[in-house]
């Protein structure tokens, strides 16, 4: 599916994401060229996010490999499925001979990620994410599949893409990745908003929000990051505050309610403890400061 650079951005709007125009320019950028899209930015500035509204847009199938340390290629690629051919061999002892071509085929593989983007007839977008999490090793690997787009399993030999992946890859900054694989994708980098790109985040994604909290959401929003609270403009902990805010009926941010909202929203003992050194009750006067 072909699509221009205005049709993209009625897709974004459509989504609900919110993309800057140099940002916008980028993807489609790497969509016509055909070229990976490496997506870097701190954890909950929406690098995932843009993937899936992207396969959206795209009217395609995602398909994610998540990265993790110690990730090999089996696990990625392919795996043969055993029990398949241990069944086609005792069948085989009572029916005919099994030749190797029938053992080894592609119908007696369980599909990874990558050979599912490599196989697909249809349009997908190829989600690898977190890749930065991954050995060298493995990113090695994975620059090679993307070079051509073809996978080559001995048993069966070269498998072409009939169709190329839409490829996004997701980049936490955990480690340097390699000059190959960066020069070979085109580059985003996604930062947090500021606070008025925040409260406009706020109103597509939750939009049953009032529209007085918005502004004050985002504020307290970035007062929280900037002390070491994971909240991202995409992150759900963002939306269920404010969702949250609402139900209570608070219509401005006061300590009460931010004591309520964030200790049980808090999503783990790390963050809720760095709120307590900062004093929940410092939120709304250090709000009410910046409001002047």
């Amino acid at each position: 599916m072909e699509i221009n650079l205005e049709e993209l951005r009625e897709g974004f709007v459509r989504c609900r994401f919110i993309i800057q125009e140099d940002a916008l320019y980028t993807v489609y950028l790497a969509l016509r060229l055909e070229k990976p899209l490496l997506v870097g930015g701190p954890p909950g500035v929406g690098k995932t996010e843009l993937a899936k509204v992207l396969s959206q847009i795209m009217n395609a199938r995602l398909i994610r490999l998540q990265c993790h340390e110690g990730l090999d290629e089996s696990s990625a690629l392919y795996d043969w499925n055993i029990q398949r051919q241990l069944v086609k061999i005792h069948l085989s002892a009572r029916d005919e001979q099994l030749c190797e071509e029938k053992l080894f085929s592609l119908s007696n593989i369980l599909q990874r990620p990558l050979l599912q983007a490599i196989t697909s007839e249809e349009q997908v977008v190829l989600l690898i994410d977190e890749i930065d999490r991954s050995d060298p090793g493995f990113e090695a690997f994975v620059l090679e599949v993307l070079s051509d787009f073809q996978i080559t399993i001995p048993e069966i030999g070269t498998i072409t893409a009939t169709r190329k992946p839409i490829v996004v890859i997701t980049n936490n900054g955990e480690r340097e990745l390699s000059e190959p694989l960066r020069r070979r994708c085109v580059f985003l980098y996604l930062d947090f908003p500021k606070i008025e790109e925040e409260a406009s985040i706020l109103k597509h994604r939750a939009p049953e929000v009032l529209e007085n909290l918005n502004e004050e959401i985002a504020m307290a929003v970035a007062w929280a990051r900037d002390r070491g609270h994971q909240l991202g403009p995409n992150a759900p902990y963002a939306m269920d505050w404010a969702r949250s805010l609402l139900l209570l009926n608070a219509d401005s941010y006061q300590k009460d309610y931010i004591d309520k909202t964030l200790k049980a929203l808090a999503n783990n003992k790390d963050n809720l403890a760095a709120f307590w050194n900062q004093t929940v009750t410092g939120v709304a006067t250090n709000l009410k400061k910046e409001k002047e």
